[in-house]
C-alpha cells in the first residue's frame, strides 16, 4: 500500500470498482445463462409435448410406424440430438439413433428416474424432475426432457387399446437437445460480460484517477507547498488552492490564520530579541566595568595586606639613610672633608645611594602593582614576574619565617599575557600560601616553572606546607565570596578573581591539597593565545 493519500485513494477506489463490476458481471452472466437454460428447457418441454401430440393419432390407430416416422422427421431438425420412447416397464421401444436397438432395460435408468427414483411412483412428475443433463454417444452435451404419455380416456375406451383404464402412464418420450448453441451463446455472454466489466473498470479507474488528481492530490500538493513555505518562515506568502472544496477551504483558512498569528508572534519575538540584545549588551558592558573594578579592588586589597610589611621594609633603608646622612653631617661640621677619611666618606655615600635605590625599587613595584591599567597582552618573562612579585611579598614571608625555594626553568619561553594580571595571580598564590603556613610558625614555599613542550603551554606551580584545605571545601574555593578565614581577614574574592584571570588567558587551574600537609596550585597558560582577538576577552568571575 503506497504512503501517499492520492495513490491510496486511487488504489482503494479502483479495487472497489473492480469488485463491484466483477460481482455485477458475474451475477449478470449467471442470470443470462439461467435465463437461456430456462428458455431451452421450456423449448424442450414444448417440443416433447408437441411430439406426444403429433404421434397421438398414430398411436390411437396403433400405427406405430407412422408415429416413429414422425419422430424421425422431428429428430432431423437442427439442435435435436435424438428422440427415444420407453414403455411403462422401462423398455426402449424406439430411438432415432440407429445405434440404439429396442430391448429390455431397467426402471432405474436415468430416463425412468423422473418417476421411479425414490418413494412412490409419480404419475405426474414435476418439470424439474423431468429435466436432466447428459452426454450423447457422440460425446455431445445434451439437455434431456422426459414427457410422460398418459392413458387418456379416449385411448383406454378405444376397442383397439390394449391397456386397462387404471393404467395412468403408458410410457415416456425422451427428447435430447444439443447444448452447443447454449454453450456458444454462453461463451459470447461470458466474453461480452468480461469486455463490459473491463470497460467499466477502465472508465471508473480513469474517473477515479482524474477526480483524485484534480480534487484531492493537487490541492494537497499545493497545501504542502504552502506549509513548507510557512516552515521556511516565508510568512508573507499566503496559502492558495486552485481547485477547492469545503473541507480544503476550511483547512486553508486555518493554515492562513495560523500563518498570520505566527507572523505576528515572530515580529513580537524579533522586537523582544532586539530589546533583549540591547539590554544584554548594556548589562555586559556594566559587568565588564564591574569585573575590572573587582580585579582592581582585589589588587588594592592585596596591596593593603602588603602595606604594613612594606612599611617595615622601607623603614630600615630610610633609617639607615638618615643615620648615614647625620654621620656625614658630623664629619663635615667644619665645612670640609676630614683629612684621611675620604674613603669612609665615599663608603657612606654609596650606602646612602644603595638604600635609596632599594626604597625606590620597592615603591616602584608597589606603584606598578596598584596602578589601574587597561588589559593588554604582550610577550612576558614568567620567571621575571615571579621574582618581582616575591620582592613585594619578601617582608611578609620573612615575618612568618617562610623558606622560599625557586625552581625556575632557565630559558623559559615568553608567555603572551597581561603581565599585571599574571603578577596578581602569582601574588595571590604566594600570599595564600603564606597565610596557610602562618599558624605553623613558618614552612616551605616552593615555586616552579616549566615548559610543556608537547602542548605549547607553560606551567606555574606554587606549593606550600601549610594547613591544607578540607576535602569538603576543595570544590568551593573558587566560588565568589567563599572563605574559611576569620571575619575581617578576607572576603573570598582572591581565588575567584585568580580563576577568572586564568580562564581569560585560556588557561587552567588545578588544586591538590591534604590536611596539615600543604596545598599545591598548578596554573597552566598557553604560550600564545588561541583566540583571534584575545584582547576582547574579559575576566569572568564564576564558580567551578
Amino acid at each position: 500500500m503506497p504512503r501517499k493519500l492520492g495513490p491510496k485513494l486511487i488504489l482503494s477506489l479502483t479495487i472497489l470498482i473492480v469488485a463491484i463490476s466483477g460481482v455485477s458481471g458475474y451475477l449478470n452472466f449467471r442470470s443470462q445463462k439461467k435465463q437461456l437454460e430456462g428458455t431451452m428447457i421450456l423449448g424442450a418441454d414444448q417440443l416433447s409435448r408437441s411430439i406426444t401430440g403429433a404421434t397421438w393419432h398414430a398411436m390411437l390407430d396403433d400405427d406405430r410406424k407412422a408415429a416413429y416416422e414422425i419422430m424421425r422427421v422431428i429428430a432431423d431438425k437442427q439442435g435435436i440430438d435424438r428422440i427415444r420412447m420407453f414403455n411403462r416397464e422401462g423398455h426402449l421401444v424406439f430411438s432415432t439413433d440407429a445405434r440404439e436397438q429396442p430391448g429390455a432395460t431397467s426402471l432405474s435408468n436415468e430416463v425412468c428416474a423422473s418417476c421411479h427414483s425414490q418413494g412412490p411412483i409419480r404419475n405426474r412428475p414435476t418439470e424439474d424432475s423431468r429435466v436432466r443433463y447428459a452426454t450423447s454417444p457422440d460425446g455431445m452435451k445434451t439437455i434431456n426432457m422426459v414427457a410422460p404419455i398418459y392413458n387418456e380416456p379416449s385411448c383406454s375406451n378405444a376397442s383397439c387399446h390394449a391397456h386397462h383404464a387404471s393404467t395412468k402412464v403408458l410410457g415416456v418420450v425422451d427428447v435430447a437437445l444439443r447444448l452447443d448453441p447454449v454453450q456458444r451463446q454462453t461463451q459470447a455472454i461470458t466474453l461480452q460480460t468480461i469486455l463490459w466489466t473491463v470497460l467499466e473498470v477502465g472508465i471508473g479507474a480513469a474517473f477515479v484517477i482524474l477526480f483524485t488528481k484534480r480534487f484531492v492530490a493537487t490541492p494537497i500538493e499545493q497545501l504542502i507547498e504552502g506549509t513548507k513555505a510557512v516552515s521556511a518562515m516565508e510568512l508573507d506568502r499566503p496559502i492558495d488552492i486552485t481547485r477547492r472544496s469545503q473541507e480544503i477551504d476550511e483547512l486553508v483558512d486555518s493554515f492562513n490564520r495560523m500563518r498570520e498569528r505566527l507572523k505576528l508572534a515572530v515580529a513580537e519575538l524579533n522586537e523582544m530579541q532586539q530589546t533583549l540584545e540591547s539590554k544584554v549588551d548594556e548589562r555586559t558592558r556594566q559587568l565588564q566595568v564591574a569585573q575590572r573594578k573587582l580585579i582592581q579592588s582585589d589588587r588594592l586589597a592585596t596591596l593593603g595586606q602588603l602595606a604594613a610589611s612594606v612599611a617595615h621594609e622601607i623603614n630600615n633603608p630610610v633609617s639607615g639613610v638618615l643615620n648615614l646622612s647625620m654621620l656625614l653631617e658630623r664629619l663635615m661640621a667644619k665645612g670640609e672633608y676630614p683629612p684621611g677619611r675620604e674613603a669612609e666618606f665615599r663608603k657612606y655615600l654609596g650606602l646612602i645611594s644603595t638604600e635609596t635605590a632599594r626604597v625606590g625599587r620597592i615603591v616602584s613595584d608597589l606603584l606598578a602593582f596598584s596602578r589601574r591599567s587597561k588589559p593588554q597582552r604582550a610577550p612576558a618573562d614568567l620567571n621575571k614576574l615571579v621574582r618581582t612579585t616575591l620582592g613585594l611579598a619578601d617582608h611578609k614571608l620573612k615575618l612568618i619565617s617562610a623558606e622560599v625555594t625557586l625552581e625556575l626553568q632557565e630559558s623559559l619561553p615568553l608567555v603572551e599575557c597581561d603581565s599585571s594580571q599574571i603578577q596578581q595571580v602569582i601574588l595571590n598564590l604566594v600570599l595564600n600560601g603564606a597565610q596557610a603556613m602562618q599558624p605553623h610558625g613558618g614552612g616551605k614555599l616552593t615555586i616552579r616553572t616549566r615548559e610543556l613542550t608537547n602542548e605549547g603551554n607553560v606551567e606555574l606551580c606554587v606549593q606550600d606546607t601549610g594547613e591544607g584545605i578540607a576535602p569538603e571545601n576543595l570544590s568551593k574555593i573558587f566560588d565568589p565570596f567563599f572563605t574559611t578565614k576569620a571575619e575581617g581577614k578576607g572576603v573570598g574574592l582572591g581565588l575567584a578573581v585568580l580563576y577568572g584571570i586564568v580562564k581569560a588567558h585560556e588557561g587552567e587551574v588545578e588544586v591538590t591539597s591534604q590536611r596539615n600537609q600543604g596545598t599545591t596550585f598548578i596554573v597552566t597558560l598557553p604560550l600564545k593565545s588561541r583566540n583571534p582577538n584575545p584582547e576582547s576577552q574579559e575576566v569572568q568571575v564564576h564558580a567551578v
